[in-house]
């Protein structure tokens, strides 16, 4: 039997009261796939925010970091897809785990099928602010700047913001499924398959576990998130399908 692929997104650790829970149970499932795992892939804000100094680490999170580079002394292909909290991971993953660090969506072939994968954010042109906001934490000249403050205040700033934007999207209650022209990613997958042959569209972002077909027999998958649901895909190259799982109920299913 062919090794699995594996899919996972928005742990969002550090934040919350049972953040160390989320990342013991992410620990344990991680532990649980190390022999049947091909390849890990990491769809972004699986922290809540991290900042790479360059002679200081974050505090926190040492279980997770501990896993995934045992993963990737096992050879596990690891692959972080960098989300809108966690964007200033820079080279730390790559150089301490193994990973292989993305910044934006990309097309990956597996066993002869097409995958775009990625976080989400920012896709689908549905908020311009938030898209300026996006170019702005990406500048290397504002982050060059961010990194000159102490870390007393950037953790600080950092932990306030995530906490307004968590507020913010709870009070618009987008956590659901919101139709077909308000789904930014959905939106941007479909442009995609106008313009190239896709078998799946895999991505986080959005919290919300969703398996659904789009146009020319390609699936689309939102992983939901580790976050309230503990969501995970696999892909398993024996029988080419791609499920998506919630660790606690079963498979969830189209």
């Amino acid at each position: 039997m062919e090794k699995a692929v594996y899919f996972i997104s928005d742990a969002h650790l550090g934040s919350g009261k049972d953040s160390r829970q989320r990342e013991v149970e992410l620990c344990r499932f991680l532990d649980g796939i190390k022999d049947r795992c091909k390849a890990l892939f990491l769809l972004g804000d699986i922290f809540d925010f991290w900042f790479s100094y360059r002679h200081l680490v974050p505090r926190g999170h040492t279980r997770l970091l501990g896993k995934l580079a045992a993963l990737g002394d096992l050879g596990v292909q690891i692959h972080f897809f960098i989300g809108n909290h966690d964007m200033w991971l820079f080279d730390y993953l790559e150089q301490e785990c193994g990973a292989v660090m993305h910044n934006d969506p990309e097309v990956m072939e597996m066993d002869g099928r097409r995958f775009l994968i990625g976080h989400g954010d920012g896709q689908g042109h549905l908020d311009r602010n938030y898209n300026t906001l996006r170019r702005i934490f990406r500048s290397r000249l504002n982050q060059r700047l961010f990194a000159l403050l102490p870390s007393g205040w950037t953790f600080p700033i950092a932990r306030r913001w995530s906490d307004s934007n968590k507020a913010r999207h709870a009070r618009q209650d987008t956590a659901h499924y919101l139709g077909d022209e308000r789904e930014g990613i959905v939106l941007y997958c479909k442009e995609r398959l106008q313009k190239e042959h896709l078998d799946y569209c895999v991505f986080g972002h959005r919290h919300t576990p969703l398996v659904m077909s789009l146009a020319d027999g390609c699936t689309y998958v939102n992983t939901g998130d580790w976050l309230t649901h503990r969501n995970y895909a696999v892909y398993s190259p024996d029988d080419h399908t791609l499920r998506l799982f919630d660790l606690r109920e079963g498979e969830i299913t189209k």
